[in-house]
């Protein structure tokens, strides 16, 4: 059985339009965020002197801030994902729940 209203939902343009959008932005953050992550294991396992290089006349090394700015894009591409869900893709899902209603 399928119900009435999944069908009127899954047949509005708005709903297509929102499973685009949030498809399209979603692969695209994890795209880029695979990148950066295996980017950085790349560098590690081929470039170990790079990142082993001592910053300044300190014992920490290059690779220590370059992790933590991992880290911290993560937060961001989060903060990101986060603001445009709340942002533009609630009010879609707000429209497309006030057409099935009627």
């Amino acid at each position: 059985m399928s119900d009435p209203i999944v069908n009127k939902i899954q047949k509005n343009p708005k709903y297509l339009e929102l499973r685009k959008k949030r498809n399209v932005f979603g692969w695209g953050l994890t795209v880029l965020m695979m990148v950066v992550y295996y980017g950085y294991i790349a560098l590690i396992a081929f470039n170990k002197p790079f990142l082993a290089q001592p910053i300044g006349t300190g014992v920490t090394s290059l690779g220590i801030p370059i992790g933590m700015g991992i880290i911290v894009f993560t937060i961001l591409i989060t903060a990101l994902y986060v603001r445009r869900a709340n942002s533009e893709f609630d009010a879609l899902t707000a429209e497309i729940l006030k057409d099935a209603a009627k």
